[in-house]
């Protein structure tokens, strides 16, 4: 027989639910959203800068499921661009373009301040 036992309160965790459920989650999520656009498009090579013109975001939800997807619309013969920014790509001519991380160093800091909201967020008292 498996028994669990539990002390305490769930108080501070029904309250942050509580606001949760007050709280407008696309704005919070537009607001990651158009910052990490701004981010990828200043992040982003350019030569003509229609790729770095071209970063926007999209929010999902599902049934208890929220997020912020970034994509880029720049696509020449099938392929997109920052992609092959990214990652590097052959050429016609049997070379290599070497890729250039330049999404994650870009994105990564505002993960952090996603992470660093919402545990503020969480543990407030």
């Amino acid at each position: 027989m498996i028994t669990f036992t539990e002390r305490g309160s769930f108080k501070n965790t029904e309250r942050y639910l509580s606001r949760l459920s007050k709280q407008d989650l696309f704005a919070t999520l537009g607001r990651f959203g158009s910052i990490g656009v701004n981010a990828l498009s200043n992040a982003t090579p350019t030569e003509s800068g229609e790729t770095a013109a071209s970063w926007y975001y999209t929010i999902e939800q599902r049934r208890g499921y929220y997020s912020v997807r970034w994509h880029n619309r720049h696509v020449n013969h099938g392929v997109n661009i920052a992609i092959i920014l990214q990652y590097g790509h052959g050429t016609g001519t049997g070379g290599y373009v070497q890729g250039r991380d330049y999404i994650n160093p870009a994105i990564r800091p505002i993960f952090d301040q996603m992470v660093n909201e919402e545990w503020k967020e969480v543990t407030k008292v």
